[in-house]
């Protein structure tokens, strides 16, 4: 399983709500038959933090165009949620605007037969790369973002660094000299939660800019199963890396069944240094710990090249127009998403939480009031080449079975090469099962 899917349906347990059609975001007269009134239907996950943030665009667009109306719909996360989005588009029963995934999965709902292409609007321009190449299909760009990035990135402690005179490291060589010195103050260097096993991945998974700087072609030669992990010395070196940590004895000495909760508590209290996860689990750690907004730093994990630093990226997710929207609320639809994708979007977003990480919109700036990690993401973003889209966003063949393999590597149970090779072998079903050439 992916880390995003991993981390959407930790969310979901944390928190989700009822599937149910939910008026609450709707607002004025639903009445579209008259007065030049219309209204239209956006559809999302039934997220506790998705519901609020729709809810929320619907009532400042309501209140941008008074005639327009939003009613927000939710549906399941996960597999169910999936084949819900997949079922309505095949039976044209999609509402007008929906939220759904963007990369690989996007790619599987066949948006060349279903969607509406967005390229000719105003705001395509204002779009970020690395976003548009998630939500393209043969050229036509087919989404806007709603919510932030998520980062695959180191969270460390800055009051533990300062007290030890360290910097953020920009190769791996100066992360391991750092953690030497941090286990020699007594402190944790390396925080790992394996009592949760999808946090084991972020070595490799969070690694792959590295990967594609050093190989720039990996991702296309990986999905023509013409690349391995355990052949390319660039892939390799994820799994390296977690091999290494466990080897030099940086680990928390409860890794093997910490969890996501102690692990961010670990390092929110300078337990530990140094933890290895996505930044969209910051939000939890500042509710729990409010201090961790100024003592939280995040840097992207470090390779070889300190020239080449820089971020790996989960883009956010996407709004999207199918093609069987009536022509009547066409224009509302339109109107929907230039909203969503512009800074009063952004604003309004920001207005009922904390954003997982910069936005992928131009002139949409963070609140003053962002945690530090999240702030730490933004010069990574604005830098040309200094972050690269994670592999399941360049390319569909992906394992289930990654998590159990790192967490063998990070504890010593498996060597590094072995572990790549044994994650090889478990994406070679899926590829076939996708039907791709070369597997």
């Amino acid at each position: 399983m992916t880390i995003r899917s991993r981390w959407t349906l930790a969310v979901v347990a944390a928190g989700s709500l009822a599937l149910t059609a939910c008026s609450a975001g709707s607002l004025g007269s639903s009445d579209d038959s008259g007065g030049g009134s219309v209204e239209i239907t956006y559809l999302i996950t039934n997220q506790e933090q998705d519901l609020k943030e729709a809810e929320q665009l619907a009532k400042d667009f309501h209140a941008k165009y008074p005639d327009l109306t939003v009613k927000v719909e939710t549906r399941p996360a996960g597999t169910e949620g999936d084949n819900i989005i997949k079922t309505r588009l095949s039976t044209g029963d999609m509402p007008e605007v929906f939220n759904y995934n963007t990369g690989s999965l996007f790619q599987a709902i066949a948006p060349q037969k279903n969607l509406l292409p967005v390229n000719d609007e105003p705001y395509i321009g204002d779009l970020d790369e690395n976003f548009k190449k998630t939500v393209t299909a043969d050229g036509q760009v087919y989404g806007v973002p709603v919510g932030g990035f998520m980062g695959g990135a180191v969270l460390y402690n800055i009051p533990v660094y300062t007290k030890l005179g360290l910097k953020p490291p920009r190769t791996w060589a100066e992360f391991m000299a750092n953690s030497a010195k941090i286990k020699a103050a007594g402190i944790a260097p390396v925080i790992q939660t394996y009592g949760e096993t999808w946090t084991s991945q972020l070595f490799v998974l969070g690694d792959f800019h590295n990967v594609a700087t050093a190989e720039p072609d990996f991702a296309d030669r990986y999905t023509k199963n013409q690349a391995k992990y355990a052949t390319s010395p660039a892939a390799l070196k994820g799994f390296e890396h977690t091999q290494a940590v466990h080897d030099a004895g940086y680990e928390n000495p409860d890794f093997a069944s910490a969890k996501l909760p102690d692990g961010l508590r670990m390092l929110a209290q300078g337990k530990g240094a140094q933890y290895p996860i996505l930044s969209g689990v910051v939000a939890d750690m500042v509710a729990t710990h409010p201090d961790a907004a100024k003592n939280v730093g995040l840097f992207a994990l470090p390779g070889d090249d300190a020239s080449k630093n820089g971020l790996t990226v989960w883009t956010p997710g996407a709004l999207y127009i199918p093609k069987t929207t009536a022509d009547a609320k066409l224009d509302a639809a339109k109107k929907f998403l230039a909203f969503v994708a512009s800074p009063e979007g952004c604003k309004s977003q920001a207005s009922v939480g904390a954003p997982t990480g910069p936005y992928a919109v131009k002139g949409c700036e963070l609140p003053d009031d962002v945690p530090q990690a999240i702030k730490d993401m933004q010069p990574y973003l604005d830098q040309q080449g200094a972050s690269s889209l994670a592999l399941e966003f360049v390319s569909p063949v992906k394992g289930p079975s990654l998590e159990q393999i790192t967490v063998e590597v990070g504890s010593g149970i498996r060597k590094a090469k072995d572990g790549a090779a044994r994650y090889d072998e478990d994406v070679k079903k899926q590829a076939q099962q996708l039907g791709l050439a070369g597997w």
